[in-house]
């Protein structure tokens, strides 16, 4: 070995083991999780829930600071400007960044330059429903309907592009049929539509749709998965329904990092939040909650390039087109 190997090698140490050492001692102080959604919404007070149990692990305070609005740019530019040394993260889901890329042509952050995933919190598949009242016993009953009366069966969702949007849409694209979408900015009204009447049909998990649904006033018709749902083996897929194949409809919330963040950080944080939902509490609360706990999911950066690869071709075959 040169000279000069050795000496490159010897500076390179100070570093390593500064990094080394930074894991060791992890987390110095509070940790700090940036939402990109609402307080009081199923991504928050699921992470709510692993935080604390991370918290008590680390007897440092875990927080989560709400900052939604403006698809999620407030709280990604908070985590880009902040430093990354791991006591900064990022919650969001797969409308932020395998959706949001492939919808809009300009974006204030790079999914794969800007962040590394770290773990995800939870998967939620998404099920059809109609209001307590609607004629429609099937799937297969609404595509008719939209087949004879052209953009006259309608659906209700949140902003342009949100996952329960994209589902719709691809039920309208695959069966050949013109269905009319009608946004909403909130949950309430959006739910309150469907159960009127206003609205024929929606897409939600089954903890959005939990009140209502016990309630009598909305109906569940199908699980827009292709792939019946394991928790609800009962319910039959869209196409079991009556309606097209192709339907898959699901959200993840997960947790990210700056890309910058070092790599032994990212590894010890998605090894906490691993051991923080494998708790027998936090899996039954979250079940409870109508969503599936995925913090063991591995090789996370190669699901999101799928992820969004899929979603941009078929944003591009449904036309959407954000505002």
């Amino acid at each position: 070995m040169s000279r000069r190997t050795l000496m490159l090698a010897g500076a390179a140490l100070p570093a390593m083991s500064w990094v080394r050492a930074q894991g060791a001692g992890f987390p110095e102080r509070q940790v700090r999780i940036v939402s990109a959604f609402p307080a009081g919404l199923s991504p928050d007070a699921a992470t709510r829930l692993v935080a604390e149990r991370m918290s008590r692990s680390w007897s440092q305070p875990v927080v989560i600071e709400p900052r939604p609005g403006a698809n999620g740019f407030l709280a990604t530019g908070a985590v880009m400007g902040a430093p990354a040394d791991g006591h900064t993260l990022l919650l969001a889901s797969n409308a932020h960044f395998t959706i949001n890329p492939a919808l809009m042509s300009k974006l204030p952050y790079d999914p794969e330059r800007d962040f590394v995933p770290v773990s995800l919190i939870y998967r939620a598949p998404f099920f059809l429903y109609v209001g307590a009242n609607s004629p429609y016993q099937n799937v297969g009953q609404l595509v008719a309907a939209a087949a004879k009366s052209p953009g006259r069966i309608s659906y209700a969702s949140p902003y342009v592009g949100s996952p329960p949007h994209l589902g719709c849409a691809a039920l309208a694209h695959l069966s050949g049929t013109d269905m009319m979408a009608v946004q909403f900015k909130d949950s309430g009204p959006l739910i309150a539509s469907v159960v009127t009447g206003e609205v024929d049909f929606l897409l939600l998990t089954k903890g959005s749709a939990a009140p209502m649904a016990r309630a009598g006033r909305l109906r569940l018709l199908a699980a827009a998965t292709e792939r019946r749902v394991a928790s609800d083996p009962e319910v039959p897929t869209v196409r079991e329904s009556g309606g097209p194949a192709g339907v898959d409809v699901q959200s993840w919330v997960g947790l990210l990092a700056r890309r910058d963040t070092p790599p032994e950080l990212v590894q010890r944080l998605a090894a906490e939040i691993g051991r923080a939902s494998a708790d027998a509490t936090v899996r039954e609360r979250l079940a409870a909650m109508g969503v599936d706990p995925a913090a063991g999911e591995t090789d996370l950066a190669a699901t999101f390039r799928r992820e969004l690869a899929a979603n941009a071709a078929l944003i591009k075959r449904v036309g959407i087109r954000a505002e």
